[in-house]
């Protein structure tokens, strides 16, 4: 079978064990969109907020280290080095609240999408993975060219609001021109807050679009043929057969245990061929007439020949055999309104073991 045909074999919805395994295997639902939104949007949150005050104590970083340059000795690469560490040390302490920020958002992102699994096998070096022939087909195949229409149409779609929100930006640049270098920082302060606004809010509307893709994708390429369904139903529930045959194995020996309690019986009640019922009565264990066995045409029949093999009485009620095979059990105790009934006949019992 070919993969498309397979791949329209598979009508039917991922059942729940389907997508737990998934789940357990790592194939998640992932949209790459969302931590670059929450990235976007937490550097555009910095640099609103914090973007003024970064570029004034970057300004006077740099300017401390200017005015005292000419009294920095560079004389060896170990000086160069130290001057460099100097200057790279405060440049990060100056980024990392923003560098952790990123982090955070990023990882946040990718926790509120899937929660968090440890799957080895994902990670394990596989040849089919570094496959010239797999690649290829990623590249220029199906999953390909959609991955290219995607990226096309977020890059279109994103340009287009950019361009929407900076159309009159020309014009403030040349007003800003005009004015002194302190005014223009601030024209050019706005250009960029509008710029990652604008970007911001194009990425809000790919990044919902993209994650109702991905979960539309990935039920999708776990979509299964009735066969799949079928076999797993199967073995969720157990093959119909082999219950079917446990079920028989469980009637047989339950059968079993039956006709090897007949022996215990004191009596058997028959209508007369279709229908026996054993009952056994211990005046000191028994409260009532307990039914040990009963059984309709061939375990009727059997139960009668075990019953005449062990010299047990047997008496013919139809009408009373077809009651009780119908409201009792068998290893329980019959129900009152059978007492005087069967009382009569286990007084018959005695009556002749008196006599005998």
């Amino acid at each position: 079978m070919s993969e498309s045909e397979d791949k329209d074999s598979k009508t039917e919805e991922p059942t729940e064990k389907k997508l737990k395994d998934a789940l357990e295997k790592g194939q998640t639902a992932v949209s790459r969109e969302l931590p670059l939104l929450v990235s976007l949007a937490c550097f555009t949150l910095y640099f609103v907020f914090s973007a003024p005050g970064l570029v004034s104590e970057l300004t006077r970083t740099l300017a401390g280290l200017f005015e005292k340059v000419g009294q920095t000795d560079i004389g060896t690469p170990l000086d160069a080095t130290n001057f460099s560490t100097l200057i790279s040390t405060r440049l990060v302490l100056l980024m990392a609240p923003l560098l952790l920020i990123l982090m955070a958002g990023g990882i946040i992102a990718s926790l509120v999408q899937n929660e968090p699994r440890l799957v080895l096998d994902r990670i394990a070096p596989k040849a089919t993975r570094i496959s010239i022939a797999k690649g290829w087909s990623k590249l220029f195949g199906k999953q390909g060219l959609v991955e290219f229409l995607k990226s096309f149409t977020k890059l279109s779609f994103a340009s287009g609001v950019v361009f929407a929100a900076l159309y009159s930006t020309p014009e403030a640049l040349l007003s800003g021109m005009f004015q002194h270098p302190k005014a223009f920082g601030g024209v050019v302060f706005d250009l960029i807050e509008r710029l990652l606004i604008s970007v911001c809010l194009a990425m809000v509307i790919v990044a919902i679009a993209d994650v109702f893709w991905s979960r539309f994708h990935w039920r999708e390429n776990l979509k299964m043929s009735r066969k799949e369904v079928t076999d797993e139903l199967k073995q969720a529930e157990g093959d119909p057969i082999l219950k079917a045959r446990m079920r028989s194995v469980a009637r047989d020996r339950s059968r079993q245990r039956m006709m090897d309690a007949v022996p215990t019986a004191t009596l058997i009640i028959a209508n007369p061929t279709h229908i026996s019922i054993a009952l056994r009565f211990d005046e000191a264990n028994d409260a009532a007439p307990v039914v040990v066995a009963k059984g309709q045409d061939l375990i009727a029949l059997k139960i009668r020949e075990i019953a005449r093999q062990n010299n047990i009485p047997v008496f013919e009620r139809i009408e009373l055999a077809r009651a009780l095979h119908k409201s009792v059990s068998v290893e329980q105790i019959i129900p009152a309104e059978f007492y005087v009934a069967v009382a009569e006949l286990i007084k018959i019992i005695y009556t002749r073991a008196e006599k005998q």
